[in-house]
């Protein structure tokens, strides 16, 4: 080919990604999800595990732009520990009789200790900033991020998940396609102008829809539990996305980093459910959801 030829631009949406990137990279995560989820469980989890130490990285990164250094390698080593090391504490429990919950408290409490301590031998001019940015990470992700293996980890935890998952979807599409063509009164205009009553009522309903049909027709518990797991799903995962929003607002970014192409960074990918599956897992828990 000529080099005066000029080569076609990757295709780009409305909001400016590269389509096909977004649709190969959206399509292999599907993939990988579907086959670990069906038969081999804790390739999930190093999946929540990898995208989840990237996330951290991600938000360390975004924190330096307004002066706050995280101490991120302890708090990376920190979020391995607390996921892995709940989720097969939580499967294993009823072999070794150790509580998840103990190991749970102890690696979020040994992660806080060693990023303190880490952070110690750099003086101490902007220790207490520092310590805050290693301790807001460490609760705003690996803590949040747990429960996805503490649910996984229950009985039946691969259909939880799965529901979850799905309403989360049926809130984002629904939310999207109801802002997009009905969308006239803002909800919270100071923090995400484009997000709609409208469409929070588009989530409301599809993911409701997703919600009673997964639980009658995969978890078999009645139509209202679906719809309970629905609406806390689709609450709590709008609080995720504006708490994130407000994060890369308050230091300046559009997106989080540029790891998954098409998508912008994983943080953008996982802000929803971060705050989510600690909503769900206390529904699954207080309903005691049997077969």
């Amino acid at each position: 080919m000529a080099d005066s030829e000029e080569q076609p631009a990757p295709r780009k949406s409305r909001a400016g990604r590269d389509l096909p990137a977004a649709i190969g990279v959206g399509l292999a995560l599907f993939a990988y999800v579907v086959i670990t989820l069906t038969w081999w469980p804790v390739g999930f989890i190093v999946l929540l595990v990898l995208l989840t130490s990237l996330g951290a990285y991600e938000l360390h990164q975004a924190l330096q732009r307004v002066g706050m250094r995280s101490a991120i390698l302890p708090v990376v080593l920190g979020n391995i520990l607390i996921i892995g090391g709940s989720y097969a504490a939580a499967v294993l429990q009823p072999v070794t009789k150790l509580p998840w919950h103990v190991v749970l408290l102890g690696t979020i409490g040994g992660t806080v200790l060693l990023a303190l301590v880490w952070r110690m031998f750099a003086g101490a001019e902007g220790y207490v900033r520092d310590s805050a940015a290693s301790l807001f990470i460490i609760g705003y992700i690996p803590l949040l991020a747990s429960f996805v293996g503490l649910i996984l980890a229950q009985e039946h935890g691969v259909a939880k998940v799965v529901a979850v998952f799905l309403c989360i979807t049926g809130s984002d599409t629904g939310g999207y396609a109801a802002g997009a063509t009905l969308g006239r009164h803002p909800m919270v205009p100071n923090i995400s102008p484009k997000k709609t009553w409208e469409g929070m009522a588009g989530s409301v309903v599809l993911a409701s829809i997703v919600g009673i049909a997964m639980s009658v027709l995969v978890l078999r518990q009645p139509w209202w539990f679906g719809l309970l797991l629905a609406v806390v799903v689709v609450i709590t995962g709008t609080a995720g996305d504006l708490i994130e929003s407000l994060i890369k607002r308050d230091v300046g970014i559009k997106d989080m980093s540029s790891f998954l192409p098409g998508h912008g960074g994983v943080m953008d990918r996982l802000d929803s459910t971060l705050v989510a599956a600690p909503a769900a897992w206390v529904v699954f828990t207080l309903m005691g959801i049997t077969w």
